[in-house]
């Protein structure tokens, strides 16, 4: 079966590649839903990721604040799986690279940011539910080690949070919309460690099916699409996409 997916992706004109949690898992960064995910393990973690409890509770947004310091994400580094894909751009067979993360790690990668689209936003960075103010997410969280807690917006005093989509948060319809029409120019979709359960963008697999993409899927876990994909596989991701990207 690598052998296949080799070749597909060596005669792909327009790959396209899908990334959730499960890639970024061997750079310490845990998943939400998996067996062992954040979610899973902690329902409560949850609420910092709801717009509505975020806004309407000081305790929410101070517990979100003290996991943003300590969190693992902003140590973390690319990992084999991230670096794979980066390669795949090197060597111009990347079309389009879809992801759920928010860690930036793509980036950190050297994928061409022009290829990235980040359907839920970037940690990297916080913005104002205010006035609209961005800033590097390095400044709020050495404020937070200073002694704020809840820090304001320096622009307007108002709630800051991550620059990232919070349930209850509008998507970025351009993102959406590029997500989509790359599935429909898609002539291999990769779908890399996501469980293709969170609409819109578990929508792409289907399209890009529809749409006549070979569908390759790279998960530890079952997901909703395995029976119309070309090929599942459940080996390692850090090892699986450096074996696939090999000239």
């Amino acid at each position: 079966m690598l052998t296949d997916v080799r070749r597909w992706i060596a005669e792909a004109e327009r790959l396209v590649v899908l990334t959730g949690a499960g890639i970024s898992t061997d750079s310490g960064i845990p998943d939400f839903r998996g067996p062992n995910g954040v979610w899973t393990k902690n329902p409560e973690a949850e609420k910092a990721s709801t717009l509505s409890h975020y806004v309407s509770d000081p305790e929410v947004r101070r517990r979100a604040w003290r996991a943003r310091a300590d969190s693992p994400m902003f140590a973390a580094e690319p990992n084999a799986g991230h670096r794979a894909l980066a390669e795949l751009d090197r060597q111009g067979r990347l079309h389009l690279l879809i992801t759920q993360n928010i860690d930036g790690l793509h980036h950190a990668a050297g994928v061409d940011p022009s290829r990235i689209v980040e359907v839920h936003g970037n940690v990297r960075d916080w913005a104002c539910l205010t006035c609209g103010a961005r800033g590097p997410m390095a400044d709020a969280l050495e404020r937070v080690r200073q002694g704020e807690d809840d820090p304001p917006c320096p622009a307007c005093g108002g709630i800051i949070k991550s620059a990232t989509i919070s349930f209850g948060q509008s998507l970025v319809p351009d993102d959406i919309q590029r997500a989509e029409e790359g599935a429909l120019e898609a002539d291999l979709l990769l779908a890399v460690g996501s469980t293709l359960q969170v609409y819109p963008v578990a929508g792409v697999v289907p399209l890009a099916k529809r749409a006549g993409a070979r569908l390759v899927i790279v998960n530890a876990e079952p997901t909703p699409f395995d029976g119309i994909a070309d090929v599942v596989l459940h080996e390692p991701i850090g090892e699986v996409l450096p074996a696939l990207v090999e000239s």
